[in-house]
Protein backbone atom coordinates (compact mmCIF):
# COMPACT_ATOMS: atom_id res chain seq x y z
CA UNK A 1 0.00 0.00 0.00
CA UNK A 2 3.25 2.55 0.68
CA UNK A 3 4.45 1.96 -2.75
CA UNK A 4 1.50 2.51 -4.04
CA UNK A 5 1.38 5.81 -2.69
CA UNK A 6 4.55 6.63 -3.19
CA UNK A 7 3.96 5.60 -7.20
CA UNK A 8 0.92 7.87 -7.34
CA UNK A 9 2.82 10.61 -5.82
CA UNK A 10 6.00 10.53 -8.56
CA UNK A 11 3.12 10.21 -11.52
CA UNK A 12 1.52 12.93 -9.88
CA UNK A 13 5.10 14.94 -10.29
CA UNK A 14 5.25 13.97 -14.04
CA UNK A 15 1.78 15.49 -13.94
CA UNK A 16 2.67 18.67 -12.56
CA UNK A 17 5.51 18.91 -14.95
CA UNK A 18 3.44 18.52 -17.85
CA UNK A 19 1.02 21.15 -16.55
CA UNK A 20 3.94 23.88 -15.97
CA UNK A 21 4.49 23.39 -19.37
CA UNK A 22 1.30 23.96 -20.73
CA UNK A 23 0.58 27.20 -18.75
CA UNK A 24 3.79 28.57 -19.74
CA UNK A 25 2.87 28.19 -23.25
CA UNK A 26 -0.60 30.21 -22.80
CA UNK A 27 1.68 33.51 -22.76
CA UNK A 28 2.99 34.70 -26.27
CA UNK A 29 5.75 37.09 -24.79
CA UNK A 30 6.94 33.65 -22.90
CA UNK A 31 6.72 31.52 -26.29
CA UNK A 32 8.31 34.27 -27.96
CA UNK A 33 11.40 34.19 -25.70
CA UNK A 34 11.42 30.51 -25.11
CA UNK A 35 11.00 28.77 -28.33
CA UNK A 36 14.27 30.43 -29.96
CA UNK A 37 17.80 29.32 -30.45
CA UNK A 38 19.31 32.18 -29.75
CA UNK A 39 18.87 34.90 -26.94
CA UNK A 40 20.27 38.01 -25.90
CA UNK A 41 21.19 38.28 -21.77
CA UNK A 42 18.20 40.70 -21.04
CA UNK A 43 15.85 37.81 -22.67
CA UNK A 44 18.32 35.06 -20.58
CA UNK A 45 17.46 37.15 -17.62
CA UNK A 46 13.58 37.16 -18.29
CA UNK A 47 13.58 33.66 -19.02
CA UNK A 48 15.07 32.74 -15.40
CA UNK A 49 12.76 34.83 -13.95
CA UNK A 50 9.76 33.68 -15.39
CA UNK A 51 11.12 30.17 -14.69
CA UNK A 52 11.38 31.09 -11.03
CA UNK A 53 8.40 32.59 -9.77
CA UNK A 54 6.74 29.26 -11.58
CA UNK A 55 8.83 26.79 -10.40
CA UNK A 56 9.37 29.02 -6.65
CA UNK A 57 5.63 29.08 -6.45
CA UNK A 58 5.53 25.26 -6.75
CA UNK A 59 8.16 25.03 -4.04
CA UNK A 60 6.48 27.98 -1.55
CA UNK A 61 2.79 25.90 -1.27
CA UNK A 62 4.68 22.76 -0.52
CA UNK A 63 5.55 24.88 2.07
CA UNK A 64 2.73 26.59 3.20
CA UNK A 65 1.00 23.58 2.88
CA UNK A 66 2.79 21.88 5.31
CA UNK A 67 4.08 19.25 3.06
CA UNK A 68 0.40 18.14 2.14
CA UNK A 69 1.30 18.97 -2.07
CA UNK A 70 4.67 17.52 -2.30
CA UNK A 71 4.59 16.93 -5.93
CA UNK A 72 4.02 20.21 -6.71
CA UNK A 73 7.90 21.23 -5.78
CA UNK A 74 9.57 20.86 -8.97
CA UNK A 75 12.26 23.03 -7.98
CA UNK A 76 15.91 21.28 -9.38
CA UNK A 77 14.08 20.43 -12.16
CA UNK A 78 13.18 23.57 -12.84
CA UNK A 79 16.71 24.88 -12.52
CA UNK A 80 18.07 22.05 -14.74
CA UNK A 81 15.36 22.77 -17.17
CA UNK A 82 16.58 26.91 -17.41
CA UNK A 83 20.57 25.77 -17.72
CA UNK A 84 19.33 23.57 -20.62
CA UNK A 85 17.23 25.95 -22.62
CA UNK A 86 18.83 28.93 -21.42
CA UNK A 87 22.75 28.13 -20.85
CA UNK A 88 25.06 28.56 -17.65
CA UNK A 89 23.21 32.41 -16.69
CA UNK A 90 19.58 30.86 -16.47
CA UNK A 91 20.21 27.98 -15.17
CA UNK A 92 22.66 29.77 -12.44
CA UNK A 93 20.08 32.48 -11.49
CA UNK A 94 17.06 30.11 -11.56
CA UNK A 95 18.59 27.96 -9.75
CA UNK A 96 19.52 30.26 -6.70
CA UNK A 97 15.89 31.87 -7.31
CA UNK A 98 14.53 28.96 -6.98
CA UNK A 99 16.31 27.86 -3.38
CA UNK A 100 15.06 31.13 -1.49
CA UNK A 101 11.84 29.49 0.05
CA UNK A 102 13.74 26.16 0.81
CA UNK A 103 16.53 28.39 2.53
CA UNK A 104 13.74 30.46 4.84
CA UNK A 105 12.39 26.56 5.58
CA UNK A 106 15.58 25.91 7.18
CA UNK A 107 16.94 23.76 3.99
CA UNK A 108 20.35 25.61 3.48
CA UNK A 109 21.49 23.03 1.40
CA UNK A 110 19.29 23.81 -1.40
CA UNK A 111 20.66 26.68 -2.92
CA UNK A 112 23.99 25.11 -3.54
CA UNK A 113 22.28 22.26 -4.97
CA UNK A 114 19.77 23.81 -7.17
CA UNK A 115 22.41 26.11 -8.42
CA UNK A 116 24.43 23.11 -9.08
CA UNK A 117 21.37 21.71 -10.93
CA UNK A 118 21.19 24.61 -12.81
CA UNK A 119 24.93 24.78 -14.56
CA UNK A 120 24.96 20.79 -14.53
CA UNK A 121 21.75 21.78 -16.97
CA UNK A 122 23.65 24.91 -18.80
CA UNK A 123 26.48 22.13 -19.40
CA UNK A 124 23.56 19.80 -21.22
CA UNK A 125 23.30 22.65 -23.11
CA UNK A 126 26.94 23.17 -24.26
CA UNK A 127 27.32 19.15 -25.31
CA UNK A 128 24.51 19.54 -27.82
CA UNK A 129 26.34 18.97 -31.48
CA UNK A 130 23.97 21.72 -32.71
CA UNK A 131 22.32 24.32 -31.00
CA UNK A 132 18.61 23.38 -31.60
CA UNK A 133 19.29 19.43 -30.88
CA UNK A 134 18.22 20.57 -27.55
CA UNK A 135 14.90 20.32 -28.09
CA UNK A 136 15.39 16.74 -29.44
CA UNK A 137 16.43 15.62 -25.62
CA UNK A 138 14.44 12.48 -25.26
CA UNK A 139 13.80 10.55 -21.92
CA UNK A 140 14.26 6.77 -23.12
CA UNK A 141 17.85 5.73 -22.06
CA UNK A 142 16.93 2.25 -23.64
CA UNK A 143 16.25 4.01 -27.45
CA UNK A 144 19.17 6.11 -27.20
CA UNK A 145 21.32 3.55 -26.31
CA UNK A 146 20.12 0.72 -28.81
CA UNK A 147 20.48 4.10 -31.66
CA UNK A 148 24.14 4.20 -30.32
CA UNK A 149 24.94 0.45 -30.65
CA UNK A 150 23.55 -0.10 -33.59
CA UNK A 151 25.46 2.68 -35.68
CA UNK A 152 28.81 2.15 -33.71
CA UNK A 153 28.58 -2.04 -34.25
CA UNK A 154 27.86 -1.36 -38.02
CA UNK A 155 30.22 -3.80 -39.96
CA UNK A 156 30.29 -1.06 -42.96
CA UNK A 157 32.02 1.35 -41.29
CA UNK A 158 30.96 3.82 -44.12
CA UNK A 159 27.43 3.13 -43.44
CA UNK A 160 27.50 4.39 -39.86
CA UNK A 161 25.08 7.66 -39.94
CA UNK A 162 26.98 10.61 -38.26
CA UNK A 163 24.38 12.53 -37.04
CA UNK A 164 22.45 9.53 -35.50
CA UNK A 165 25.29 8.94 -33.58
CA UNK A 166 26.08 12.51 -32.46
CA UNK A 167 21.78 12.72 -31.17
CA UNK A 168 22.17 8.97 -29.35
CA UNK A 169 25.26 10.33 -27.91
CA UNK A 170 24.03 13.58 -26.43
CA UNK A 171 20.92 12.27 -25.17
CA UNK A 172 22.49 9.95 -23.35
CA UNK A 173 25.07 12.35 -21.84
CA UNK A 174 21.83 14.00 -20.95
CA UNK A 175 20.21 10.81 -19.43
CA UNK A 176 23.10 10.39 -17.09
CA UNK A 177 23.33 13.80 -16.24
CA UNK A 178 19.74 14.52 -14.95
CA UNK A 179 19.83 11.09 -13.14
CA UNK A 180 23.35 12.26 -11.53
CA UNK A 181 21.75 14.81 -10.56
CA UNK A 182 19.26 13.56 -8.41
CA UNK A 183 21.91 11.16 -7.27
CA UNK A 184 23.24 14.33 -5.60
CA UNK A 185 20.09 15.35 -4.27
CA UNK A 186 19.56 11.75 -2.29
CA UNK A 187 23.56 12.22 -1.30
CA UNK A 188 22.64 15.60 0.05
CA UNK A 189 19.70 14.29 2.05
CA UNK A 190 21.64 11.70 3.68
CA UNK A 191 24.47 13.98 4.51
CA UNK A 192 22.90 16.64 5.81
CA UNK A 193 20.10 15.46 7.53
CA UNK A 194 18.61 18.47 9.38
CA UNK A 195 19.30 21.41 6.96
CA UNK A 196 19.43 18.91 3.86
CA UNK A 197 16.69 19.79 1.06
CA UNK A 198 13.38 18.91 -0.06
CA UNK A 199 13.25 15.40 -0.99
CA UNK A 200 9.78 12.97 -1.89
CA UNK A 201 10.08 10.83 0.60
CA UNK A 202 12.21 12.34 3.47
CA UNK A 203 9.79 11.39 6.14
CA UNK A 204 9.15 7.92 5.23
CA UNK A 205 10.59 4.99 7.11
CA UNK A 206 12.03 2.71 4.41
CA UNK A 207 12.31 3.53 0.30
CA UNK A 208 12.77 0.79 -1.74
CA UNK A 209 15.25 -0.09 -4.68
CA UNK A 210 12.17 0.34 -6.90
CA UNK A 211 11.31 3.18 -5.62
CA UNK A 212 14.22 4.80 -6.00
CA UNK A 213 14.86 3.59 -9.45
CA UNK A 214 11.28 5.18 -10.09
CA UNK A 215 12.51 8.61 -8.47
CA UNK A 216 15.60 9.12 -11.16
CA UNK A 217 13.01 8.00 -13.97
CA UNK A 218 10.55 10.60 -12.62
CA UNK A 219 13.22 13.03 -12.51
CA UNK A 220 14.29 12.87 -16.12
CA UNK A 221 10.56 12.82 -17.28
CA UNK A 222 10.03 15.84 -15.41
CA UNK A 223 12.88 17.27 -16.87
CA UNK A 224 12.81 16.60 -20.52
CA UNK A 225 8.75 16.19 -20.69
CA UNK A 226 8.40 20.20 -20.92
CA UNK A 227 11.09 19.89 -23.40
CA UNK A 228 9.27 17.50 -25.62
CA UNK A 229 6.21 19.39 -25.22
CA UNK A 230 7.77 22.88 -26.35
CA UNK A 231 9.47 21.43 -28.65
CA UNK A 232 6.39 19.71 -30.12
CA UNK A 233 4.87 23.21 -30.12
CA UNK A 234 8.23 24.92 -31.55
CA UNK A 235 8.02 22.38 -34.67
CA UNK A 236 4.33 23.52 -35.32
CA UNK A 237 5.28 26.83 -35.61
CA UNK A 238 8.27 26.44 -37.98
CA UNK A 239 5.97 24.00 -40.11
CA UNK A 240 3.40 26.94 -40.24
CA UNK A 241 5.89 29.71 -40.98
CA UNK A 242 7.45 27.50 -43.94
CA UNK A 243 3.74 26.88 -45.36
CA UNK A 244 3.61 30.68 -45.31
CA UNK A 245 6.65 31.43 -46.67
CA UNK A 246 6.74 28.73 -49.24
CA UNK A 247 2.67 29.79 -50.63
CA UNK A 248 4.05 33.49 -50.85
CA UNK A 249 6.76 32.26 -52.69
CA UNK A 250 5.21 30.23 -55.10
CA UNK A 251 2.67 32.97 -55.63
CA UNK A 252 5.39 35.42 -56.40
CA UNK A 253 6.95 32.94 -59.05
CA UNK A 254 3.39 32.57 -60.48
CA UNK A 255 2.99 35.89 -61.04
CA UNK A 256 6.35 36.94 -62.42
CA UNK A 257 7.87 33.45 -64.43
CA UNK A 258 6.07 35.07 -67.30
CA UNK A 259 7.06 38.40 -68.18
CA UNK A 260 4.20 40.51 -69.36
CA UNK A 261 6.54 41.76 -72.58
CA UNK A 262 6.82 38.02 -73.59
CA UNK A 263 3.16 37.63 -74.04
CA UNK A 264 2.51 40.87 -75.54
CA UNK A 265 5.80 39.85 -77.83
CA UNK A 266 4.62 37.04 -79.01
CA UNK A 267 1.16 37.48 -79.58
CA UNK A 268 2.54 40.51 -81.92
CA UNK A 269 5.00 37.94 -83.61
CA UNK A 270 1.52 35.60 -84.25
CA UNK A 271 -0.21 38.11 -86.04
CA UNK A 272 2.54 39.16 -88.51
CA UNK A 273 3.33 35.58 -88.39
CA UNK A 274 -0.49 34.30 -89.85
CA UNK A 275 -0.57 36.29 -92.50
CA UNK A 276 3.51 35.52 -93.69
CA UNK A 277 3.81 31.97 -92.25
CA UNK A 278 0.55 30.20 -90.68
CA UNK A 279 2.34 26.85 -89.91
CA UNK A 280 4.56 28.56 -87.87
CA UNK A 281 1.84 30.97 -86.21
CA UNK A 282 -0.11 27.79 -85.41
CA UNK A 283 3.22 26.26 -83.68
CA UNK A 284 3.87 29.03 -81.61
CA UNK A 285 0.11 28.87 -80.92
CA UNK A 286 0.75 25.57 -79.57
CA UNK A 287 3.62 26.03 -77.59
CA UNK A 288 1.97 29.15 -75.79
CA UNK A 289 -0.54 27.17 -74.69
CA UNK A 290 1.18 24.81 -73.34
CA UNK A 291 3.03 27.65 -71.68
CA UNK A 292 -0.28 28.98 -70.33
CA UNK A 293 -1.43 25.34 -69.21
CA UNK A 294 1.32 24.44 -67.05
CA UNK A 295 1.30 28.34 -65.32
CA UNK A 296 -2.80 28.09 -64.93
CA UNK A 297 -2.96 24.67 -63.43
CA UNK A 298 -2.53 23.91 -59.76
CA UNK A 299 1.31 24.27 -58.89
CA UNK A 300 3.73 21.40 -57.12
CA UNK A 301 6.33 22.18 -55.04
CA UNK A 302 8.54 19.78 -56.44
CA UNK A 303 8.13 18.44 -60.35
CA UNK A 304 10.33 16.18 -62.59
CA UNK A 305 13.03 17.95 -63.95
CA UNK A 306 12.22 16.48 -67.14
CA UNK A 307 8.91 18.59 -67.54
CA UNK A 308 10.90 21.37 -66.22
CA UNK A 309 13.23 20.87 -69.62
CA UNK A 310 10.40 20.68 -71.53
CA UNK A 311 8.23 23.47 -70.37
CA UNK A 312 11.70 25.61 -71.22
CA UNK A 313 11.84 24.12 -74.74
CA UNK A 314 8.81 25.37 -75.51
CA UNK A 315 9.78 28.91 -73.92
CA UNK A 316 12.68 29.08 -76.03
CA UNK A 317 10.77 27.69 -78.79
CA UNK A 318 9.07 30.93 -78.88
CA UNK A 319 11.64 33.03 -78.13
CA UNK A 320 13.64 31.94 -81.02
CA UNK A 321 11.03 32.36 -83.50
CA UNK A 322 11.00 35.93 -82.31
CA UNK A 323 15.07 36.26 -82.80
CA UNK A 324 15.75 33.90 -85.41
CA UNK A 325 19.42 33.13 -85.81
CA UNK A 326 20.43 35.53 -83.01
CA UNK A 327 19.64 32.72 -79.99
CA UNK A 328 20.36 29.41 -79.82
CA UNK A 329 20.46 26.99 -77.19
CA UNK A 330 22.07 23.91 -76.15
CA UNK A 331 21.54 20.66 -73.71
CA UNK A 332 23.83 18.60 -71.86
CA UNK A 333 21.09 16.44 -70.06
CA UNK A 334 22.70 13.12 -68.03
CA UNK A 335 19.54 10.82 -68.29
CA UNK A 336 19.44 10.05 -64.83
CA UNK A 337 18.74 13.37 -63.61
CA UNK A 338 15.83 13.57 -66.08
CA UNK A 339 14.03 12.14 -63.04
CA UNK A 340 15.23 14.03 -59.95
CA UNK A 341 12.57 16.24 -58.90
CA UNK A 342 13.24 20.11 -58.80
CA UNK A 343 11.74 23.16 -57.93
CA UNK A 344 8.43 23.99 -60.06
CA UNK A 345 8.96 26.81 -62.48
CA UNK A 346 12.85 27.09 -61.23
CA UNK A 347 14.93 26.89 -64.45
CA UNK A 348 12.36 29.58 -66.41
CA UNK A 349 13.17 32.56 -64.78
CA UNK A 350 17.24 31.95 -65.03
CA UNK A 351 16.21 31.59 -68.40
CA UNK A 352 14.58 34.85 -68.96
CA UNK A 353 17.39 36.61 -67.69
CA UNK A 354 20.53 35.11 -69.81
CA UNK A 355 17.93 36.38 -72.44
CA UNK A 356 16.56 39.76 -71.70
CA UNK A 357 20.18 41.08 -70.04
CA UNK A 358 22.84 39.01 -71.91
CA UNK A 359 21.45 38.55 -75.31
CA UNK A 360 18.83 40.57 -75.92
CA UNK A 361 21.35 43.89 -76.65
CA UNK A 362 24.24 41.81 -78.34
CA UNK A 363 24.16 42.63 -81.55
CA UNK A 364 25.11 39.03 -82.63
CA UNK A 365 23.06 37.16 -80.28
CA UNK A 366 24.42 34.41 -78.35
CA UNK A 367 23.91 30.69 -76.78
CA UNK A 368 21.67 29.58 -73.77
CA UNK A 369 23.60 26.26 -72.28
CA UNK A 370 21.89 24.00 -70.19
CA UNK A 371 23.49 21.02 -67.81
CA UNK A 372 22.20 18.73 -65.45
CA UNK A 373 24.33 16.04 -63.90
CA UNK A 374 24.30 13.75 -60.53
CA UNK A 375 27.14 13.70 -58.77
CA UNK A 376 27.78 11.99 -55.02
CA UNK A 377 23.85 12.07 -54.73
CA UNK A 378 23.27 15.70 -55.18
CA UNK A 379 22.06 17.11 -58.24
CA UNK A 380 23.78 20.13 -60.12
CA UNK A 381 22.00 22.48 -63.31
CA UNK A 382 24.09 24.93 -64.71
CA UNK A 383 22.44 27.85 -67.00
CA UNK A 384 25.23 29.49 -68.96
CA UNK A 385 25.14 32.45 -71.81
CA UNK A 386 27.74 33.82 -73.58
CA UNK A 387 26.40 37.63 -73.41
CA UNK A 388 26.59 40.66 -72.36
CA UNK A 389 27.48 39.53 -68.50
CA UNK A 390 27.54 41.47 -65.37
CA UNK A 391 29.41 44.11 -63.87
CA UNK A 392 31.06 43.32 -60.27
CA UNK A 393 29.01 45.53 -58.12
CA UNK A 394 25.43 44.25 -59.49
CA UNK A 395 26.73 40.74 -58.75
CA UNK A 396 27.42 41.18 -55.80
CA UNK A 397 23.73 42.63 -55.08
CA UNK A 398 22.42 40.32 -57.01
CA UNK A 399 20.96 38.18 -54.19
CA UNK A 400 19.68 41.40 -52.57
CA UNK A 401 16.88 41.60 -54.92
CA UNK A 402 18.56 44.23 -57.18
CA UNK A 403 19.33 41.61 -59.59
CA UNK A 404 15.66 41.11 -60.62
CA UNK A 405 12.99 39.42 -59.20
CA UNK A 406 13.34 36.19 -60.91
CA UNK A 407 16.72 35.33 -59.00
CA UNK A 408 15.43 36.37 -55.84
CA UNK A 409 12.48 34.64 -55.96
CA UNK A 410 14.45 31.01 -57.21
CA UNK A 411 17.04 31.60 -54.32
CA UNK A 412 14.51 32.16 -52.04
CA UNK A 413 12.27 28.99 -53.10
CA UNK A 414 15.39 26.62 -52.52
CA UNK A 415 16.07 28.28 -49.61
CA UNK A 416 12.81 27.23 -48.00
CA UNK A 417 12.70 24.05 -49.73
CA UNK A 418 16.43 22.98 -48.75
CA UNK A 419 17.29 25.41 -46.09
CA UNK A 420 21.11 24.51 -45.71
CA UNK A 421 21.10 21.38 -48.12
CA UNK A 422 21.13 23.73 -50.99
CA UNK A 423 24.06 25.95 -53.25
CA UNK A 424 22.97 28.39 -55.81
CA UNK A 425 25.92 30.71 -57.01
CA UNK A 426 26.20 33.21 -60.38
CA UNK A 427 29.35 34.15 -61.78
CA UNK A 428 29.47 36.88 -64.60
CA UNK A 429 31.83 38.96 -66.13
CA UNK A 430 31.32 42.05 -67.93
CA UNK A 431 31.50 40.51 -72.45
CA UNK A 432 31.85 36.89 -70.70
CA UNK A 433 28.62 36.26 -70.04
CA UNK A 434 27.22 34.64 -67.00
CA UNK A 435 26.93 31.09 -65.49
CA UNK A 436 24.27 30.22 -62.41
CA UNK A 437 25.15 26.81 -60.84
CA UNK A 438 22.03 25.51 -58.33
CA UNK A 439 23.05 22.20 -56.26
CA UNK A 440 20.48 20.57 -54.66
CA UNK A 441 20.05 16.99 -52.79
CA UNK A 442 19.30 13.96 -55.22
CA UNK A 443 15.40 13.61 -54.92
CA UNK A 444 13.91 10.77 -56.91
CA UNK A 445 9.86 10.56 -57.92
CA UNK A 446 9.17 7.95 -55.23
CA UNK A 447 9.76 11.30 -52.61
CA UNK A 448 6.95 13.37 -54.59
CA UNK A 449 3.93 12.52 -51.93
CA UNK A 450 5.93 14.48 -49.32
CA UNK A 451 8.68 16.60 -50.62
CA UNK A 452 9.58 18.56 -47.74
CA UNK A 453 10.15 15.73 -45.78
CA UNK A 454 12.01 14.33 -48.08
CA UNK A 455 14.12 17.16 -48.58
CA UNK A 456 14.57 17.73 -44.73
CA UNK A 457 16.12 13.80 -44.30
CA UNK A 458 18.64 14.64 -47.52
Amino acid sequence: MLEQQQFAALLVKVAVSASIASILMRSARIQKILLRDERTVNERLQLAFVFAVIFGAGAEIRILSHNQYQALDLALEGAQIAGILGGYVTGLITGLCVSVPDMFDGKFMSMPLFAAAGILGALMHDLAPEKEDVWSFSPFVDLNLYRLLRQLLRLNRKAIQRRVVELAAFNLACNAIVIITELLRWAVCKTFLVHSTFFLFERMPHISIGIRIACAVTTLFSVSLPIRIWSTLRNEKQLEAQRIHLTEARLAALTNQINPHFLFNTLNSVSTLIRLDPDRARSMIYKLSNILRRLLRKADNLSPLREEISFIDDYLAIEMMRFGDKLRFHKEIDERTLGCLVPSMILQPIVENSIKHGLSNKVEGGTVRLCAWLEDSRLYISIEDDGLGMEEEKLANLFAGEGGIGVTNVNERLRVLFGPRYRMSVDSRPGDGTKTLIEIPELDTSAAESPLLAAAKR
